[in-house]
């Protein structure tokens, strides 16, 4: 008699996630260095422009990033001329907003985000993608809700 067990996973969860994720990001880069970005660098535009001008501890908030990582992030896409921190309500705010000259960067390079998440699509197949984002959702949803209990302990 057979049984509809599933089998413990072998290996690290960890271990496995890191190398599909540099793999998938390897393959954003490729596209995204045909514009002078990083996919990294992409998503902050993306971010910055939709939510900015923004407090970069609420931006950092957001993107689910520490304030430190943001600021050495931004740093590229300041000195590119893409980003600018300007002053906020008070003395001692700061606010980050997407330029002109940032816009027209993230414009060119989401036809080569395009491009790429075409591209796995194409590799993995729309169902695999498509199921691919439903289990990392739920996933997260469940981790959320661990984590965030254990911060406020």
């Amino acid at each position: 008699m057979r049984t509809n067990t599933i089998e413990r996973p072998q290996g690290c969860t960890n271990l496995k996630l890191r190398q599909f994720m540099r793999r998938v990001t390897q393959h954003y880069d490729i596209e995204m260095g045909k514009v002078g970005l990083k996919t990294t660098q992409y998503s902050l535009l993306s971010y910055v422009e939709k939510l900015g001008p923004i407090r970069p501890i609420d931006l950092a908030a957001s993107i689910k990033m520490e304030p430190s990582t943001l600021t050495r992030n931004l740093k590229p896409l300041a000195d590119a001329g893409w980003v600018t921190v300007i002053a906020g309500a008070d003395a001692r705010s700061r606010l980050v907003a997407i330029t002109q000259a940032g816009k027209a960067k993230r414009a060119e390079a989401k036809r080569r985000w395009r491009k790429a998440q075409d591209g796995i699509n194409e590799l993995l197949g729309i169902s695999t993608v498509a199921a691919l984002h439903e289990l990392i959702d739920q996933s997260m949803d469940k981790l959320n809700s661990v984590i965030g209990d254990e911060e406020n302990e």
